[in-house]
């Protein structure tokens, strides 16, 4: 069959890979694409376009119930949390972050820290994927810590970390708070008001914008030396050289706006949606289960576990779904998810899971298109796998 013809039958349930661009975001592209302008410049078009970046700005710092000033404009969430991680390690001190983080934070701090224990501490996390506040506290004792890295939101399984005495336990200690909230951000209703972190990373392709810019919040008064990963004209109040890229923002900006005017609606039709599909595959594919039920989940996430059908095989076997094995970030890692295996589960049962994430478009129709395809898929590798194995 051909790809356009796949498309047009498809189910997509993979936003947190990247959701679809919202019509808004896609006409804000545009209208900045037909124009030209660089944002330094101070003649009209120049003006035009800084006009552009600042009304984004406004927009995702409404969205997040913060101060436009206190938004740097990255290329996307991997910049802005390895930005973030630089300019907050002071070397010589503690990180402490948790198994279930992005690669994106996991991997800066082990860079950052050379990979010495002494340097480094990765919290467990139980089998519904959260973390124990006691086992944060102990990790504090008798050390000097720079940082607490914790995701508000997993990418793999949507579990929501209960950030608050987490983020009091740090500032006792005297660290920093940073955490990614990619996957949270344009989902559900966030105010840094109240969520006292000090640093916080987004992407804009989580929530409806394009790929390739994001953004990182910088809360304004905390003690941060400046770090930045690329230099020149210093673009970002200092924090990113670069010229910025105008189209990119703007659309962020406008889906941003939308997001946020339909935050809630849409946050309850991906809850019903994803309680849906939970219900018919679980009911009609015995055995198989949700990881992180139970626990605060995002509204449009399950990361459910087929036994016996390995997850590559089972999206292979239906081409009008759009689900990943895991996360989308890892995919072809030779290795199992590394969220799963810190949740408990064994290396077949992670390499027999998938995640499908729902939002702000996704219909009923797609979610029965893709239980009919996943319950036949799943029942026809799990024959396969059984007849291969034998008596």
């Amino acid at each position: 069959m051909e790809l356009d013809a796949i498309e047009s039958q498809s189910a997509y349930l993979d936003y947190n890979a990247t959701a679809p661009m919202r019509p808004a975001a896609l006409t804000a592209m545009h209208e900045a694409l037909s124009a030209v302008g660089n944002a330094s410049s101070v003649h009209h078009h120049g003006r035009s376009a800084a006009g552009r970046v600042d009304r984004a700005r406004r927009s995702l710092a409404e969205l997040l119930g913060c101060s436009p000033g206190e938004i740097i404009f990255t290329s996307g969430a991997t910049e802005a949390n390895n930005l973030a991680l630089h300019a907050a390690y002071a070397g010589q001190q503690l990180i402490v972050t948790s198994a279930v983080e992005h690669p994106a934070v996991l991997e800066t701090a082990r860079a950052l820290t050379c990979g010495t224990p002494d340097s480094l501490t990765i919290l467990p996390v139980d089998r519904y994927g959260q973390l124990d506040t006691e086992a944060l506290n102990a990790s504090f004792l008798g050390r000097d810590v720079s940082l607490v890295s914790l995701m508000l939101a997993n990418n793999e399984t949507g579990v929501i970390t209960d950030l608050s005495p987490m983020i009091e336990a740090a500032h006792s200690a005297g660290a920093l708070v940073h955490t990614d909230a990619t996957q949270y951000v344009g989902k559900l209703p966030l105010d840094l008001g109240e969520l006292d972190v000090d640093l916080m990373s987004l992407s804009a392709h989580k929530f409806g914008g394009p790929q390739g810019v994001g953004a990182l919040f910088i809360r304004r008064g905390i003690r941060l030396p400046q770090r930045p990963l690329t230099f020149g004209g210093g673009h970002e109040r200092g924090w990113r050289a670069g010229t910025l890229n105008v189209p990119g923002i703007a659309s962020l900006g406008a889906a941003a706006e939308a997001a946020k005017r339909n935050l809630l609606e849409d946050a309850s039709r991906s809850t019903k949606l994803r309680d849906l599909l939970e219900g018919e595959l679980l009911s009609r594919l015995p055995g198989s289960y949700v990881n992180g039920a139970g626990a605060p989940r995002l509204p449009g996430v399950t990361s459910i576990t087929f036994p016996g059908a390995p997850a590559d095989a089972v999206l292979s076997s239906m081409p009008d779904v759009a689900a990943s094995d895991g996360s989308a970030c890892a995919a072809g890692a030779p290795s199992p998810s590394h969220v799963l295996i810190a949740m408990g589960l064994s290396r077949e049962d992670a390499d027999a899971t998938i995640r499908f994430s729902l939002g702000y478009s996704t219909t009923e129709q797609e979610v029965r298109r893709a239980v009919a395809s996943t319950v036949q898929a799943v029942t026809h590798v799990q024959a396969l796998m059984s007849a291969t194995a034998g008596p």
